[in-house]
């Protein structure tokens, strides 16, 4: 017995066949551009708000190094934002928002000393030794209120 290796044609294979290939072409293209989309309206910032980061947002968050713009890091920005707080508020609110940030980002933990520190150096310029030391708290151990001592003596 021999089987024959070719196949009856059917029919309406043609068509069926031409708009698969047009499918298989262009719906990687529609996915790729799609999630492109979905990936530029996630809030990547960290931050609770609801906003989207536009353009101008992400220059707000650069500083110029010989003519260049670097995007700064997030503790850095984390820092600026505490510093404002601190003179605008007080310590304490900076110190909440400090211990808010690193439990809501823990990749914050490894800077959390460091802001705390210059925090404590700020508010002895700002506030004097005494009152300074009076907001010191246990946010990232004692760095606070070293960053005290630290600008006192």
């Amino acid at each position: 017995m021999k089987h024959s290796t070719t196949h009856p044609t059917r029919r309406g294979r043609g068509p069926a066949r031409r708009i698969g290939r047009s499918l298989a072409l262009v719906l990687p293209v529609v996915l790729v551009l799609s999630g492109t989309l979905a990936v530029t309206r996630v809030n990547w910032s960290g931050s609770p708000s609801n906003s989207v980061l536009t353009a101008s947002d992400a220059s707000a968050a650069e500083v110029s190094v010989h003519g260049r713009a670097r995007p700064l890091a997030p503790q850095d920005v984390l820092r600026d934002q505490l510093l404002t707080e601190l003179q605008e508020k007080n310590p304490g609110v900076a110190l909440t928002h400090l211990q808010q940030a690193v439990n809501g980002r823990p990749s914050l933990a490894a800077h959390c000393a460091s802001i705390a520190r210059t925090l404590g150096r700020a508010a002895v310029r700002i506030y004097g030794p005494s009152r300074a030391q009076s907001y010191a708290r246990p946010v990232c151990d004692t760095s606070f209120a070293s960053g005290v001592l630290a600008a006192h003596s």
